[in-house]
C-alpha cells in the first residue's frame, strides 16, 4: 500500500513516460484553517486527470477547469495563492477565511521524478530541491526534518519514510499493521526468530528479519522517530525487547495482551532494570478503544494510538484500551487491544 505522496509520484512518472504534459502541485503555506497540510501534493495531467489532493476539492476543480480550458502551458514553476479574499475563501471552500499557497511545477525528464522513485524504492529518505526560478531539480539523501521549507527561491521537500516502526512477531495482525503503517510513511521492520511464523509472510517494502528482538532493538538505535509494537504474546521474545525499547528514545512502545497479562508483564519488567518512569511509557493493553475485534480493526486501533502519541495529543483526550470499561462477563483475561 503506497502513501499518497508515493502514489502521486508514481502516477506522475507514468504520465511523463507516456508523453503527457503534467504538473505537480504542492501546498507551500497555509493561513487560517486549511483542509490539507503543508507538503500535501497533487499531480494533474494534460487531460484533466488528477491524483492526490491539496484541498477539500474546490481548488482541485479550479485547477482541472484551467487545464481543460487552456492546457498545461507553464514552462517554469509558479507560486499561486487561493482564498485571499472572503469571496475566494467561500468559493474555494477554505473555512474561516483560510488561505493556501501552492507551487505549480511543470513536469518532464528534468524533474527527476523517475530517479526520485528509484531512491525511494531503496527506502531512502530523500531531499528534493526545486529552483522556483528555473525548474531545475537536485536530489540528495536527507536527515529527517521539516516536510517542506522554502530557502530563498528554492523549495525543499522531503520524500520517503520519515518514521520507523519495529513490529515483533510475524502474524496476521502484523501484516495489517505493516501495510497501513507503510502507507503512513513508516519504514517498517518485522522481526520474528520463529521460522514457522516467517514462512509465507510478506508485505511489499517491509523488511522481515530473523533475529532475537532485543538484539535488533539495540542494533536499530531507536530514536524519537521510532516506535516498537510487540505482538507475539511470548515473554521470551517480547520482554527483553520491550525492556531495551523502554530505555530508548522511541516515541511509542506498546505490547498486545489483556489487562491481566499486561499487569504480569509490568511486574516482570520491573524485576529487571526498568525504572518506574520508563515503565510509565509502556502502552498496554495496546491501542485506542474503538470496539475493534478483527485484525484489521485492531491494527487501526494501534496506529490510532501511535498517531495520537506522535502528534502530542494529551492522554486525557484519548480513550485507550486500558481505560475502556470491561464487559460484564470479562475478568480482564481476554486479549483486548482496541
Amino acid at each position: 500500500m503506497d502513501s499518497i505522496d508515493l502514489e502521486v509520484l508514481k502516477t506522475s512518472a507514468a504520465w511523463i513516460a507516456a508523453g503527457h504534459k503534467a504538473e505537480l502541485v504542492t501546498v507551500m503555506k497555509t493561513w487560517g484553517s486549511s483542509p490539507r497540510p503543508i507538503g500535501a501534493t497533487l499531480a494533474i495531467c494534460d487531460d484533466g486527470t488528477v491524483v492526490g489532493s491539496v484541498s477539500g476539492g474546490c481548488i482541485e476543480d479550479d485547477l482541472i477547469a484551467r487545464v481543460r480550458d487552456h492546457g498545461i502551458t507553464r514552462d517554469k514553476p509558479e507560486v499561486v495563492s487561493y482564498g485571499i479574499t472572503a469571496d475566494e475563501a467561500h468559493r474555494f471552500g477554505l473555512p474561516c477565511g483560510g488561505t493556501i499557497e501552492l507551487a505549480l511545477e511543470p513536469l518532464g525528464p528534468h524533474s527527476r521524478i523517475a530517479q526520485l522513485l528509484d531512491m525511494l524504492e531503496q527506502r531512502q529518505l530523500v531531499e528534493r530541491r526545486l529552483d522556483l526560478d528555473t525548474g531545475a531539480v537536485t536530489l540528495a539523501p536527507a536527515v529527517a526534518g521539516n516536510i517542506l521549507e522554502r530557502v530563498g527561491n528554492t523549495l525543499v521537500t522531503q520524500h520517503g519514510p520519515r518514521w520507523r516502526l519495529l513490529i515483533i512477531g510475524a502474524g496476521q495482525l502484523s501484516r495489517f499493521l505493516a501495510q497501513i503503517a507503510t502507507a503512513m510513511e513508516y519504514h517498517v521492520t518485522v522481526c520474528d526468530p520463529r521460522e514457522e511464523y516467517r514462512q509465507g509472510w510478506h508485505v511489499d517494502n517491509v523488511r522481515l528479519v530473523h533475529a532475537m528482538p532485543d538484539d535488533l532493538v539495540l542494533e536499530m538505535k531507536l530514536d524519537h522517530r521510532s516506535a516498537v509494537v510487540a505482538l507475539t504474546h511470548d515473554p521470551k521474545l517480547d520482554d527483553l525487547a520491550l525492556m531495551e525499547a523502554l530505555k530508548s528514545d522511541a516515541f511509542y512502545v506498546g505490547a498486545i495482551g489483556s489487562r491481566l497479562n499486561n499487569s504480569k508483564r509490568r511486574e516482570r519488567l520491573l524485576q529487571f532494570d526498568v525504572t518506574p518512569e520508563q515503565m510509565d511509557r509502556l502502552h498496554g493493553p495496546i491501542g485506542l478503544y474503538i470496539g475493534s475485534k478483527t485484525p484489521a480493526e485492531i491494527a487501526i486501533s494501534i496506529l490510532a494510538e501511535m498517531t495520537a502519541v506522535k502528534n502530542g495529543v494529551p492522554s486525557s483526550m484519548q480513550v485507550n484500551h486500558a481505560a475502556a470499561p470491561l464487559p460484564p462477563s470479562d475478568n480482564g483475561s481476554t486479549c483486548m487491544v482496541g
